[in-house]
């Protein structure tokens, strides 16, 4: 899928104009990490490689620091996990040493991000002051992907309003610098977190009538496919089918899980699996498939991972108790709503704190 991206042709073209071997190199760092942030790793990877045999040959600390920084980005978009914390860590420490503070920044803003993937609300905090402590308004790149951050962290925190601030700031910031990725990233993040609001609200008043959240998950596909996005190719799918099940569209969201849930899970995204294999297990009750049903339920049982986040962890058991409970597993069900009851109190208690640590830390707004 070809790129069609204004930052991209800027990057190139300052790449074609640039000074010396030294500035080049630096320019294609940067385009590495577009490619990754667009899903184009295999690409990107052998960029990458060309470049890290360049600064073998001529070692610099600038350069070092940006290359530390892709190889991070290239492990994120990798699994989407935090194992490219200590890249990123390191590619601000290079920066810090050599005084850079372009790639200083951004790499702040990065750490902030997977803070809150890592739910490290420590971290976050330190990582986004240290960031609003040195940007400068052309820094877009950076200030978007913070504003992704706490906008995210508002919104777990159930400071809706809130989070709309960072997230306009967010969508301004990445429409400045023509940052297709991050306004895919941003789209999908939002659409990802109204899901998981809204599957929290259906799990608990099941009778309640819900809001159409496909065209959020929709647009998000159209959009990736007019930029040349496919960061989230996976992802997205996966987003559909939550919401189809809360429409009550079991079928539409069977065949995305079974399509795309493997897909994803061998990617290193297996945090997802038990909670969308409880997901698939109640498909099939209302498919009339109890033997799958159950099968299901066992796997999502064995895949959720104490790590996870408190909130899909509590969902997850939500569904299999009404899966339990529908297969006449009594006691089973019994458990599981129990052990959600719990999760969801532990959620809540979270939310709280998060909310009271980003307002102590003058985090609730952007800065005027």
């Amino acid at each position: 899928m070809p790129i069609r991206s204004r930052l991209l042709q800027q990057l190139d073209q300052q790449i074609a104009a640039a000074g010396g071997q030294l500035e080049s190199a630096c320019l294609r760092a940067q385009r590495v990490m577009l490619l990754a942030r667009h899903g184009h790793l295999n690409v990107a990877r052998e960029h990458l490689t060309q470049l890290h045999q360049l600064a073998f040959q001529h070692p610099n600390v600038k350069l070092g620091a940006w290359l530390h920084l892709a190889e991070g980005l290239m492990s994120y978009y990798t699994d989407f996990g935090v194992a490219a914390r200590d890249k990123v860590q390191r590619a601000q420490a290079m920066a810090r040493a050599a005084d850079q503070r372009d790639v200083d920044v951004l790499a702040t803003a990065w750490l902030a991000h997977l803070a809150y993937v890592g739910h490290d609300l420590q971290g976050l905090v330190e990582q986004a002051k240290a960031c609003l402590a040195i940007a400068v308004p052309e820094d877009h790149q950076a200030l978007a992907r913070l504003s992704i951050a706490l906008g995210l962290a508002l919104h777990f925190a159930n400071r809706w309003e809130l989070a709309q601030a960072w997230y306009s700031l967010a969508r301004r910031e990445a429409s400045a610098d023509g940052d297709d990725a991050t306004t895919s990233a941003l789209m999908y993040n939002m659409a990802e977190m109204r899901t998981a609001q809204m599957r929290h609200e259906s799990l608990a008043y099941p009778t309640r009538p819900r809001p159409d959240l496909l065209l959020g998950a929709d647009s998000i596909r159209h959009y990736d496919a007019a930029v040349g996005a496919s960061a989230m190719s996976e992802l997205t799918p996966l987003l559909r089918a939550q919401v189809l099940v809360m429409q009550g569209e079991y079928e539409s969201a069977s065949q995305l899980y079974e399509q795309y849930l493997p897909l994803a899970m061998g990617r290193g995204l297996s945090r997802l699996g038990g909670n969308l294999l409880a997901d698939l297990a109640w498909c099939r009750v209302n498919l009339g498939q109890p033997e799958q049903a159950l099968a299901h339920a066992r796997d999502a049982e064995m895949e959720l991972d104490p790590r996870s986040d408190v909130d899909d962890r509590a969902a997850t058991h939500s569904r299999l108790a009404q899966v339990y409970e529908a297969l006449g597993e009594d006691l089973m069900s019994l458990t599981h709503a129990q052990t959600a009851q719990r999760e969801w109190a532990e959620f809540a208690a979270q939310q709280a704190h998060w909310a009271e640590r980003l307002d102590a830390a003058g985090l609730g707004r952007p800065p005027l």
